[in-house]
């Protein structure tokens, strides 16, 4: 088969979406498929194939709800005129699905479409993209879904939609085949009788690590040694200002007689004009239709007005209140009353960030925390040196990390995030701790609940190797890439049904 992906990044590029489609893509190459990925242009891409497969890249960003920019037409062009047997297209809420919508119809090859979550769901700012949502999706051969019970398929199943296909995550039986030698607690440090907390997700604040931190903090350490393992892409600090160099003496002849110091050019990037804010709204316009259009305006019409707003009434507001306190106490004054009035309450302390919890949980006895970002193989060794994988993220789909924690044999401790309860039960390599919902679907765990259910698993000793041994067993029965990839096949052949 002559084969198409379509995905808004993939490697280098490191997450969940790219390590998906970068082992079907392969493993279809591999099979004798001629397969091409169509994705966004990265700088430190050097390659147009890599493993058997193109990669096609396109200078596109954005998608529907907050505008897309680039090359949209030569990508669409590009969907036009394929010709081969199937399209594969991984997620909303992103230019490759996103831009595609223009051509659907006119796309000859099979269409299959993997929603992966539809994360932005109940967000008002994506209402009208979801209005849309149910003819488009109609549109598809084919719709694949990681979750059994998520957002994303019931929105389908609510919308009659019944061309529905079920495929778990998984992880690389290439990569987990084999315990590495030891020797990856040394390189990073971490003391061989220390129990070794890890998670791994970008970013950073989304997936959980200031709420780990947080309970990590709360951990009772018992005499023990603890690290805690904090693996995703961590901000860049701004480098130091250079130390300043000392001034020699000048006379009052070398003085008058020195240069004045050249002028230096500040580029200062223009304000945007009338023009070319109307050049934009009428770009919105003909590319992205008058839904999209009015839904873009009356967002930017909220931001503009609430910092105006803010801008003007703050100075305002800030001094209103002193003036009210003065006048009360002058009253006060005046009829001869104590004057015991409260000041104006100060506002409350800013919360804690996570370099706060780490630093709290440095400052006690045993504890160690690390904040990585470890190339693919030593995460991986590290996986397999870990004693437990604890998952806080506020939000995902099906978290490949689960599948890749019991393909490694570390048991994991999850909240009820996307299908994370689903895997659970599927693989038998982990526990679920409760935590709420807010009403826009994101998962917030309480740290003082998480660390609880930390140290219970800490503590049991068997209970950790039978979550272990369970999960890597159900990996290499059922959720390894080579047992998942020829679903995908007979699914991109047309005959792979409801499964």
């Amino acid at each position: 088969m002559r084969l198409l992906f379509c995905c808004e990044y993939y490697h280098p590029s490191r997450g969940g979406v790219q390590e998906v489609m970068r082992q079907i893509a392969e493993r279809m190459a591999a099979a004798g498929h001629d397969v091409t990925v169509a994705t966004t242009r990265l700088k430190e891409r050097s390659f147009t194939t890599l493993n058997g497969v193109r990669i096609e890249e396109f200078d596109i960003a954005g998608n529907r709800a907050s505008g897309m920019r680039g090359e949209l037409e030569k990508y669409r062009e590009f969907l036009r005129s394929f010709d081969g047997d199937a399209v594969l297209i991984k997620a909303a809420q992103q230019w490759t699905f996103d831009a595609a919508w223009d051509v659907l119809d006119a796309m000859r090859p099979r269409k299959v479409f993997i929603p992966c979550g539809f994360s932005c769901l109940y967000e008002p700012d994506y209402a009208a993209y979801y209005e849309q949502m149910p003819a488009i999706l109609a549109k598809f051969d084919r719709l694949i879904f990681y979750a059994e019970d998520y957002r994303d398929v019931a929105f389908a199943r609510q919308h009659g939609l019944t061309h529905l296909s079920f495929l778990p995550n998984g992880a690389s039986d290439v990569e987990f085949a084999e315990r590495p030698p030891p020797g990856i607690r040394a390189r990073l440090g971490i003391p061989e009788d220390a129990l070794v907390i890890m998670t791994i997700g970008t970013p950073i604040n989304a997936k959980g690590h200031t709420e780990l931190a947080q309970a990590f903090c709360q951990l009772d350490s018992q005499n023990r040694k603890l690290a805690l393992i904090l693996n995703g892409r961590w901000p860049t600090p701004a480098p130091p200002p250079p130390p300043p160099v000392p001034e020699e003496p000048v006379s009052e002849e070398e003085e008058e007689e020195s240069p004045p110091p050249p002028e230096i050019e500040i580029e200062i990037e223009p304000k945007r004009n009338v023009a070319d804010i109307g050049q934009r709204a009428l770009s919105t316009l003909m590319q992205d239709g008058f839904v999209t259009f009015l839904g873009r305006t009356a967002l930017w019409l909220r931001y503009r007005s609430q910092w105006l707003l803010g801008s003007i009434l703050s100075p305002f507001i800030r001094a209103g209140a002193w003036t009210i306190y003065g006048v009360r106490l002058a009253l006060y004054r005046a009829k001869g009353e104590p004057e015991d009035i409260p000041e104006p309450e100060p506002p409350p302390p800013a919360p804690k960030t996570i370099d706060d919890w780490i630093a709290e949980a440095e400052a006690q006895p045993g504890k160690q925390v690390l904040r990585l970002n470890l190339p693919r193989r030593e995460l991986v060794e590290t996986m397999f040196a870990a004693d437990l994988f604890v998952f806080a993220s506020n939000v995902e789909y099906s978290p490949l990390v689960l599948f890749e924690a019991c393909a490694a044999g570390l048991p994991f401790l999850t909240v009820p995030v996307g299908n994370s309860e689903e895997i659970v039960r599927w693989t038998g390599g982990g526990v679920v701790c409760p935590a709420p919902k807010d009403e826009r679907g994101y998962t917030r765990v309480d740290p003082a609940v998480l660390a609880p259910h930390i140290e219970r698993l800490l503590a049991d000793v068997a209970m950790r190797r039978a979550l272990g041994g369970a999960g890597r067993a159900a990996w290499q029965k059922t959720y390894s890439w080579s047992r998942i990839a020829p679903r995908y096949e007979a699914i991109l052949r047309g005959d792979g049904g409801v499964c």
